[in-house]
């Protein structure tokens, strides 16, 4: 689990990565600052003395002076030979080296913290294999300890970044194999180790917890995501289902004008031959047995909801929607001709239903805002035309939405704009929706009525 890659942090936008990484950056800077001043085994030579020399080892100093070693004795066992002792005496060279030594002190205690936002568990390893080395160096910090108070920060900081974006059992063995060498170091310091290790793990605790609610946030987000996309799925379905009753209501109303015609056929027209009239019969019985097939398929379909026994609406009904939505408060224009021709039934119900579900999101989302149907029938189609211009309260951008668009943007609860393109799809049309440039929204359709040109 320790050896993983760090997953990828959710970014909001692309401004948050920015920002944070800029910080990061700055933060970087200004730690590295405070670790250089906070190693008191070369500031306090550099600036107060100005001189300092370095020898390699307790038993042979470099120059003719006593050596002064400045990192206590944390630990029982020798000082290897690579740590280093600041001691005092003349010379640039002692004085370049040591803050060559400072500032590669400095720059290897801060490396994890441009890490934290991306790989934190890296930023944390470096961090950890940093408390394990410092101390090697024998470099003074600030209150005599292993390590300076900028690299605790340091550790404590790539820590929590790791614990919150990992699992619990990740988060525990950080802070188990944290304290193994905050306790191989600092042991002679117990009270001071002791409270440090009790601060640690209230660290660790609060990271646990906040680790816990982000995953817990984020299975609650993908959840809400999961049902959102099943009720979408089932807003479809539904719309699917709508769009076949009522296409059945119209197939319905054809086969049972095929069936009666076929029956009536001998009466209307005597004198036809045996066979022809046994044909005739042949279709009746045909027909009928269709609509018995397509009832018992719409008894799927209506989902144990009542049958509708009002006829579907068609074109020439779109007048009195018109003055049902301006009753209701909508102001809303109708540009069509004087007399709207037939139509097949299918593209009459289609457009119908374009115009009403357009109305219906126009009074939810943009109320007040002015409303347009146009309609323009030629040999081969019907042209319609939905749009709701700027104004009302929605269109200043203190209401819930610029009419339409908000349905695009937002799917809305019926699935309008899917439902109408199944719609039209069915038929063979096209429709278009979208944003007008000067404000507003149109929906356009053009609905083939299958007659040629």
């Amino acid at each position: 689990m320790l050896f993983g890659a760090d997953p990828p942090p959710m970014w909001r936008s692309p401004w948050s990565r920015r920002a944070v990484h800029v910080g990061l950056g700055a933060a970087t800077l200004l730690l590295g600052a405070a670790s250089l001043i906070s190693l008191t085994g070369v500031t306090s030579y550099l600036f107060q003395e100005g001189r300092i020399s370095i020898v390699a080892d307790h038993q042979q100093a470099i120059m003719n002076k006593a050596v002064r070693p400045v990192a206590p004795h944390f630990v029982a066992f020798p000082r290897v030979p690579l740590a280093w002792s600041f001691a005092v005496g003349p010379g640039p060279m002692s004085v370049a080296f040591a803050m060559v030594l400072a500032v590669l002190a400095a720059l290897a205690v801060v490396m994890p913290v441009p890490l934290a936002a991306r790989y934190p568990l890296m930023g944390w390893r470096i961090a950890w294999l940093g408390l394990l080395a410092v101390p090697l160096t024998g470099a003074s910090w600030l209150g005599s300890w292993p390590w300076g108070p900028v690299q605790i920060l340091v550790l404590l900081g790539v820590f929590c970044a790791a614990g919150v974006r990992h699992s619990r059992p990740v988060l525990w063995w950080m802070w188990a194999l944290t304290l193994i060498p905050w306790w191989l170091w600092a042991a002679p310091h117990l009270l001071g180790c002791a409270l440090g290790t009790v601060a640690f793990t209230a660290v660790a605790v609060a990271a646990d917890s906040m680790s816990s609610r982000r995953r817990a946030q984020q299975a609650l987000a993908d959840q809400t995501e999961r049902t959102e996309l099943e009720q979408a799925r089932r807003a479809v379905l539904e719309e699917r289902a709508k769009i076949a009753r009522e296409l059945h209501d119209v197939v319905a109303h054809h086969m049972s004008l095929i069936a009666v015609r076929a029956e009536t056929a001998p009466y209307r027209l005597p004198g036809l031959p045996t066979g022809v009239q046994a044909e005739f019969g042949s279709l009746s019985e045909a027909a009928r047995e269709a609509l018995t097939d397509m009832r018992r398929l719409l008894g799927v379909l209506r989902n144990e909801e009542p049958a509708a026994r009002a006829p579907q609406p068609q074109l020439s009904d779109l007048p009195v929607l018109i003055d049902a939505a301006r009753q209701a408060g909508v102001p809303v224009q109708l540009a069509a001709p004087p007399a709207l021709g037939q139509v097949p039934s299918g593209v009459g119900v289609c457009a119908y239903r374009i115009v009403q579900e357009s109305l219906s999101n126009a009074s939810r989302h943009a109320p007040g805002a002015a409303v347009t149907v146009s309609v323009d029938q030629e040999a081969s189609a019907v042209l319609l035309r939905v749009a709701n211009g700027p104004g009302g309260p929605a269109a200043d951008g203190h209401g819930p939405g610029h009419g339409l668009a908000a349905v695009t943007a937002r799917g809305g609860p019926g699935q309008g704009l899917a439902g109408m393109r199944e719609r039209v799809a069915l038929l063979g049309g096209s429709l278009t929706a979208g944003p007008e440039p000067g404000g507003g929204f149109v929906v356009s359709a053009v609905l083939p009525t299958g007659q040629a040109a």
